[in-house]
C-alpha cells in the first residue's frame, strides 16, 4: 500500500476535536485528508458499503461555519456508521443488496446525536447479511483485517473495525446482538463497549434481536471509546476515574460446550489479570453459571432473530445466500416450538446479577476470542453449519452478555506470535459502563497498544 502522510489521518478523534475546538484545524480539512486516505487505502480492506464524500464535505463546512464550536464533543470528527443504521440519504443495505432498503428519509437517534455533537458521517460500513455471522464477506468482496488481509476483521461490525484499525476513521458506530462489536474488536486490537440494556437508543430491525442488540462504539483508546459512549448515551463527556480497589472475577470457562480456548487468549487473560492486581485489585477464579441450557437457548435466539427480520421485512428468501436461508428456516423452527421466550432471558439476568452480588465482584474478566480470526474469504458461499461452527468456535465468549442486557468492553493486551492482536472482555452488572471503561483504562495505562495495525498510520507529530 502506497504511504499516505496526512496532517490528521492517525490522530485520536479527542485530539481532532480539540483542534477543531480551537481552530487549529479545520473540520473541512481533517475530512479531506481521511477521504483521500479512504480512496487510496480502501480498495484493499473494503471496509466500507458508501463513501458520501461530497456530502461530508459539504457537512464539514457547516461545521467549520458553526459560530460557537465549544459545546461540540466531537467537533470536526470523521466517523463511519455501520450500513444497518439508518443514514439519511443513503440506502440502508443490511449486509447485501438483497436485504437493501431505499434510501433512509432521516437519521436514526444515534446517528443524530453523533451529528449533534458535531461528527461528520464519511460512509457507511459493510457487515454480513443480516448482522448474522461473525465473519464479514458477501458476493461483492470479503472485509479484510488490517493486521493481516488474509484474515476476517470479525463481524458483524467487521467494516467498522476494519476502518478504526487502519486510520480510515478515528470512531465508528457499530451494534452488538451477540457479540458484534466486541468481536470485531478483538479481531482488529480495538477497544468496543457494548453498553448495558436501554443505555443507548436500540431500535435496530424488527425487535433489536429479541432486545439484545445494542450500539455502540469502536476506538484505538479508552478515551475516544469513553467519549464516543457519552455522546450516544445523551451525556455530557465524562472524565474516567481511577476506580476504587474492586474485586475482579477471573474466568476461561467457555460458555458452551466443545469449545478450545487457545494459548494465546488465555494468556492474554492470565496477563490482565496480573495487571489489574498490579493497580491493586483483587483478582479471584470464578465462574459465571453457565448451562447447557443458556447455550441452547442463546443460538435458538440467534437462529430466531433472522426469522423475524425476514417476516418484518417481508424478504424473498431467494435471493438470500445459501447460509442465511438456511439459519432462517431453523428460526423458524425455533419460534414456532417456544424456544425463545423472554423469562428465559430474564432468568439469566436474574443469575447474572446475583453472580456479581455474591461474590461480590464488581466486574468479570473473560477471554475476548477462544481462538485466531478465520480466513477472510468465501464464507457467504459456504454451508451454513461451516458458518455456525466457525464463529461459534472461535468468538463463544460474548453472547451471554447481550441476553443478560450487562454491559461489556473489549481491549487489546498484546499481541499473538503469529503478530494478529489479542485482548480480553471486562464486564460489569447494569450501569458499569464507566467503571468498565476506567477499568480497561488502567490496562491501557499499564500495557500501552499499539493504535493501528503495522504498516497503516501512525499519529503524526504535528497532530493535536
Amino acid at each position: 500500500m502506497p504511504e499516505i502522510v496526512r496532517t490528521w489521518v492517525g490522530a485520536t478523534a479527542k485530539q481532532i476535536a480539540r483542534a477543531v475546538r480551537r481552530g487549529d484545524a479545520s473540520a473541512t480539512q481533517v475530512v479531506a485528508d481521511h477521504l483521500d486516505h479512504i480512496a487510496a487505502a480502501d480498495p484493499r480492506l473494503t471496509a466500507f458499503r458508501v463513501v458520501r464524500a461530497g456530502a461530508a464535505i459539504a457537512e464539514a463546512e457547516q461545521v467549520d461555519e458553526q459560530d460557537d464550536l465549544g459545546n461540540l464533543p466531537l467537533a470536526g470528527v470523521p466517523i463511519a456508521v455501520k450500513e444497518n443504521t439508518p443514514v439519511a440519504g443513503v440506502p440502508t443495505w443490511y449486509g447485501s443488496a438483497a436485504v437493501r432498503t431505499p434510501v433512509a428519509e432521516e437519521d436514526h437517534e444515534v446517528v443524530r446525536r453523533l451529528r449533534g455533537a458535531g461528527a461528520v458521517v464519511v460512509g457507511v460500513t459493510r457487515m454480513p447479511e443480516l448482522g448474522l455471522w461473525a465473519v464479514s464477506d458477501d458476493e461483492s468482496g470479503a472485509v479484510r483485517n488490517p493486521w493481516d488481509p488474509a484474515r476476517t476483521p470479525g463481524g458483524s461490525s467487521g467494516g467498522a473495525a476494519a476502518a478504526v484499525a487502519a486510520g480510515l476513521v478515528p470512531i465508528a458506530q457499530g451494534n452488538d446482538g451477540l457479540g458484534s462489536i466486541r468481536i470485531p474488536a478483538a479481531c482488529c486490537g480495538l477497544v468496543g463497549l457494548k453498553p448495558g440494556r436501554e443505555v443507548v437508543p436500540a431500535n435496530l430491525g424488527a425487535s433489536g434481536w429479541f432486545g439484545l442488540a445494542e450500539n455502540g462504539v469502536l476506538a484505538t483508546t479508552v478515551a475516544d471509546a469513553a467519549l464516543g459512549f457519552s455522546v450516544l448515551a445523551g451525556r455530557s463527556p465524562a472524565r474516567l476515574v481511577e476506580p476504587r480497589a474492586l474485586r475482579v472475577a477471573v474466568s476461561t470457562r467457555p460458555p458452551a460446550a466443545g469449545i478450545r480456548l487457545d494459548g494465546p487468549n488465555a494468556d492474554a487473560v492470565a496477563t490482565a489479570a496480573r495487571l489489574l492486581a498490579g493497580a491493586g485489585h483483587a483478582t479471584v477464579t470464578a465462574d459465571p453459571p453457565y448451562t447447557v441450557g443458556l447455550g441452547l437457548r442463546t443460538m435458538a435466539t440467534w437462529f430466531a432473530s433472522a426469522y423475524e427480520e425476514a417476516q418484518a421485512a417481508g424478504l424473498d428468501r431467494r435471493t438470500l445466500q445459501p447460509r442465511t436461508r438456511r439459519h432462517i428456516a431453523v428460526g423458524g423452527w425455533a419460534s414456532r416450538r417456544g424456544y425463545v421466550r423472554a423469562a428465559d432471558r430474564e432468568a439469566w439476568r436474574t443469575t447474572c446479577t446475583a453472580f456479581f452480588a455474591d461474590g461480590p465482584y464488581d466486574v468479570l474478566l473473560t477471554p475476548a476470542l477462544a481462538a485466531t480470526p478465520p480466513r477472510a474469504e468465501g464464507w457467504y458461499r459456504r454451508s451454513w453449519s461451516a458458518n455456525l461452527l466457525t464463529c461459534l468456535r472461535y468468538a463463544p465468549y460474548a453472547a451471554p452478555w447481550n441476553v443478560a442486557g450487562f454491559p461489556a468492553v473489549v481491549v487489546p493486551i498484546g499481541l499473538r506470535p503469529d503478530g494478529l492482536p489479542v485482548g480480553v472482555q471486562v464486564v460489569g452488572p447494569p450501569g458499569s459502563e464507566l467503571l468498565l471503561l476506567a477499568v480497561a483504562g488502567q490496562l491501557e495505562l499499564a500495557a500501552p497498544w499499539q493504535r493501528h495495525a503495522t504498516g497503516w498510520p501512525r499519529v503524526p507529530a504535528s497532530a493535536g
